[in-house]
Order: structure tokens, then C-alpha cells, then sequence
């Protein structure tokens, strides 16, 4: 057994499966949750409003991020009022941009200046970490998150400038940076080692966490023992 290794970051549990998030909420697994547009109609949700406020009534002591869905700034604005009206853990998720490129920095400094708590998503260069960066104040409520993990899908190691994100954000005191989008559950340790702040994860990434710090010759015989049991209760035969 080696020893496991101790972990920072606070895990977000990432989706819409309305089970999944409240057996992570009660099970005390996760520091807090998110949820987008795609991940709702992935799990069948018709009724936004309806949906949140169901979630809502359930887990009330973490923070939720629920995200605005139009692609007007106008839009986004009446949207951000309503979402951000729902509950004291609510972060309302707002895009850097909107799909035609445009900044949504005006945006996020009208509705900081309304003393929304905020979770800025979809970040990916560093033109847009730097710009987010000059646009806040150290009172501001906001989780900044990058999209580390379609970062990489391109090639690019994320973790320099995951690392850089710390540093440039470190005197904002109410901001916290974070990994988003992991791929496996080593991306938990990379980002942790980075020192963001929060980590979104999948059901199936969190599952792995559990084998922080298992002895690899024990997981080889586990793994062993399971091909076996496979083969076998499959009835395999040559």
C-alpha cells in the first residue's frame, strides 16, 4: 500500500442526473457542483427553471453553477437575474464570449457590480484569462474556469498555464481557478499539484478517486482476477 496522496482542491461533481448529484451531495464526496446547457439536455431535462429549483430544495449548504443559455448580452443579463435569484449557492455561469466572438467582459462587470457570485466558462487562451484577470476586483465572487482538459484535446499541455492562472489570480481573493473538463483522474493530481482551486469532475473520474494510493501490484492482481472472472462467466472456450 503506498500512502495516498492528500488533496487541496476541492471536486465539483459535473452533470445533470439528478441521482448522481444527490447521492455525491449526500454521500460528502464533493465540495460542490456544475451543470450546463448540454449536460441538462443530456439528462433529459425539459424544465430549466423547474430542474434547479427541484436541486435547489435538496442540496442547500453547496455551491451550484447554473448557466445562462441565450447568446444575447441582453438576454444573458435578464437570464443571470433570474438564475442568480434561486438561491445563496448559486454561481451563474456566463461564457467569455458569446457564439459570434464578442466579449462578454461588459457583461460580467454589470452583473459583479450587482454583487452576483459568478462562474465564467468556456476559457481557453490566455487572452482571455488575461482579460477576465484586468476586469476584477479582489471582492468579486467568481470561478474561473479553464477549459484544461479541451486544452489539451488540442495538444497542448494545460498545466503552465494552469500554473500561470494561480499566480495572476492569487491577489483576487474571491476568485478561484478552475480545471475544467478532465479527462482522466490524473488531471485531479495535475491541477491539485497546480494549486487550482476546484477540479469538475464525471461520476466515473470521481469513482477513480478511490484508488488514491492503492499498491499497482495489488491493482495488477485485481485486474487479473477480474479477467479471469470475466472469461469464466462468459463460458469461453478453444
Amino acid at each position: 500500500m503506498t500512502t495516498p496522496k492528500k488533496l487541496n482542491i476541492h471536486v465539483y461533481a459535473d452533470g445533470a442526473y439528478r441521482d448522481d448529484m444527490l447521492k455525491r451531495y449526500r454521500d460528502g464526496s464533493v465540495k460542490g457542483f456544475t451543470t450546463n446547457p448540454t449536460l441538462l439536455v443530456k439528462a433529459g431535462v425539459k424544465d430549466y427553471a423547474g430542474f434547479a429549483k427541484d436541486i435547489l430544495s435538496e442540496i442547500k449548504t453547496l455551491p451550484i453553477s447554473f448557466e445562462v443559455f441565450s447568446d444575447e448580452f441582453s438576454q444573458m443579463e435578464r437570464e443571470a437575474d433570474i438564475i442568480g435569484s434561486w438561491a445563496s449557492n448559486v454561481n451563474v455561469k456566463i461564457p467569455i464570449t458569446n457564439t459570434k466572438g464578442e466579449s462578454s467582459i461588459p457583461l460580467i462587470k454589470r452583473l459583479l457590480a450587482k454583487k452576483m457570485k459568478l462562474n465564467v466558462t468556456a476559457i481557453f487562451s490566455q487572452r482571455q484569462i488575461d482579460a477576465l484577470r484586468e476586469a476584477l476586483r479582489a471582492e468579486d465572487d467568481v470561478i474561473v474556469s479553464i477549459f484544461a482538459g479541451r486544452i489539451a484535446d488540442t495538444g497542448v499541455d494545460p498545466v503552465p498555464m494552469m500554473k500561470r492562472a494561480v499566480e495572476d489570480y492569487r491577489a483576487l481573493k474571491g476568485s478561484q481557478i478552475l480545471w475544467a473538463s478532465p479527462r482522466e483522474a490524473l488531471n485531479v493530481y495535475q491541477a491539485d499539484e497546480c494549486g487550482c482551486h476546484i477540479i469538475t469532475a464525471t461520476d466515473d473520474i470521481i469513482a477513480k478517486l478511490k484508488f488514491n494510493g492503492k499498491d499497482l501490484e495489488e491493482f495488477s492482481l485485481d485486474t487479473v482476477k477480474m479477467f479471469l472472472a470475466d472469461s469464466q462467466k462468459a463460458g469461453f472456450k478453444l
